[in-house]
């Protein structure tokens, strides 16, 4: 940094007041952000963080599920710049493409299972969402079903924020009333969450439920108009929920009974976040008709998604030659994101950085696993590198705490001033490290998570709340 640039340099009060008075973040609580501003961000390498006074984090979000690879690589850097130089942006409408676009499109349908060989490249995961979901309508006209294009998605779910995206996502706390959503023509089935099923009942009975509440749904609506079901293999913002063994499969195979496409919204899930490339098959043994994916497909460096199709798909749509396929984006295919996303994948291959995931995942698991044991702690679920602990007052009932306990808020903050972020959600703090992540990296955010929990419990206890 020149003397000049440096003199001309915001403080960090001053960058926190910039963000304050002139920024609308994401999922902004208006009266909370204006009295609090925001930890402005100067600075990361691998899994760490600065803030803008220097002090250091261990980031157990992983951006927002998303750094795979780490932060402040200089060949990310360099691949990113070179290509820039060499072509900044060229548009893929119809007839024209680029190189990085062509490779990236072939890596895809490489590393993809089954026959999901041909991608349309997006902004991002809600715009992949967002795509698939027309497409669902688009495929079974070509198919000569005009009528079946509704589609089915769960509680709980979360599938991006564009209008469309958001309106097939069902979390709690999204469908705010200011807002409006698409009502018609989307149907919700139950939360798969063995934790939260109903009482008495075993972990294969609910899944049977959940299968006989999705026949039901198609009973009830008609195969002939449901088009498409969409799922997260491991529902993420929802609450890191993991289905029923079987459960997956089973409603893809229900889907295959009635031609209904299954689409994998594995914008979390693909790129090493639970050991594979993608999750779908390797991990729950699904081959869908679609796969949405985005987040660990450039590690965050740049802005990119894909939505991958089957070459059945494709052969029904581009069947007679005459139809045109009016979806996409201006920067669909930029170059500078797909040579971000060569590099990225070209890292993860040299590093082996899946099959770290799976090792140290491992670990991860049974380390957080003992965070049950504290009182205020009713389960600790996920795989692999995506994990949540959730809070409850009483271990037996699983009632949670009243929103006025913030317990999750107070939980993030503890352990922030501890040097260590995680995301606050509800009842959750979640997380989702970077694919690099060591044991003893493990060891300290056990170590620090489980030193704020105890903290904030004791807090609660003072305050009155009862926990059983």
């Amino acid at each position: 940094m020149t003397a000049a640039l440096a003199l001309n340099s915001p403080s960090p009060a001053e960058l926190w007041e910039m963000d304050r008075a002139h920024s609308l973040h994401p999922w902004t609580n208006f009266g909370s952000f204006e009295r609090e501003g925001s930890l402005v961000i100067s600075r990361g390498e691998g899994a760490w963080l600065w803030d803008a006074e220097g002090k250091r984090y261990f980031d157990a979000v992983g951006g927002l599920w998303c750094t795979n690879i780490g932060l402040g690589r200089r060949e990310m850097a360099q691949a990113i710049a070179d290509q820039v130089e060499r072509l900044a942006f060229a548009n893929t409408f119809v007839d024209m493409t680029n190189d990085p676009s062509a490779r990236l499109s072939a890596k895809l349908a490489e590393l993809a299972p089954g026959d999901l060989n041909r991608v349309m490249f997006t902004t991002g995961g809600s715009t992949a969402v967002d795509t698939a979901v027309r497409t669902i309508s688009y495929y079974q006209t070509c198919m000569g079903r005009p009528d079946k294009t509704d589609v089915v998605a769960r509680d709980y779910s979360y599938h991006g924020s564009t209008y469309l995206a958001q309106s097939v996502g069902k979390r709690p706390g999204d469908r705010v009333p200011e807002f409006r959503y698409k009502e018609t023509g989307i149907h919700h089935l139950s939360v798969p969450n063995p934790y939260r099923r109903p009482e008495r009942m075993t972990e294969t009975e609910f899944c049977d439920w959940l299968v006989a509440e999705y026949e039901d749904l198609i009973a009830r609506v008609g195969a002939d108009r449901i088009g498409g079901f969409i799922a997260e293999p491991i529902q993420a913002s929802g609450g890191v929920i993991v289905p029923p063994d079987g459960y997956l499969r089973r409603m893809w195979e229900v889907c295959q009974r009635h031609d209904i496409l299954f689409i994998a919204d594995e914008v979390v899930t693909s790129f090493g976040r639970l050991g594979h490339w993608f999750a779908s098959w390797d991990a729950f043994g699904v081959q869908p008709d679609m796969i949405c994916t985005a987040k660990g497909l450039t590690s965050g460096y740049v802005p990119l998604g894909a939505l991958i199709i089957s070459d059945r798909m494709w052969e029904a749509m581009a069947a007679d030659g005459s139809r045109w396929f009016t979806a996409g984006f201006t920067y669909s295919g930029h170059p500078v994101s797909c040579a971000a996303g060569l590099k990225n994948i070209e890292i993860m291959e040299r590093e082996d950085l899946l099959g770290n995931a799976a090792r140290v995942g491992a670990y991860f698991e049974t380390r957080m696993a003992a965070l049950k044991d504290l009182p205020l702690i009713g389960d600790v679920r996920g795989q692999k590198l995506m994990l949540c602990v959730e809070s409850v007052a009483d271990k037996a009932t699983k009632v949670v705490l009243p929103d006025a306990a913030n317990e999750s808020k107070r939980i993030s903050n503890a352990a922030e001033a501890m040097g260590l972020i995680v995301r606050p959600m509800g009842h959750l703090n979640v997380m989702s490290p970077p694919l690099i992540i060591t044991e003893t990296d493990v060891d300290f955010v056990a170590e620090v998570l489980e030193r704020a929990i105890r903290r904030v419990t004791d807090e609660l206890v003072r305050e009155g709340f009862t926990l059983g």
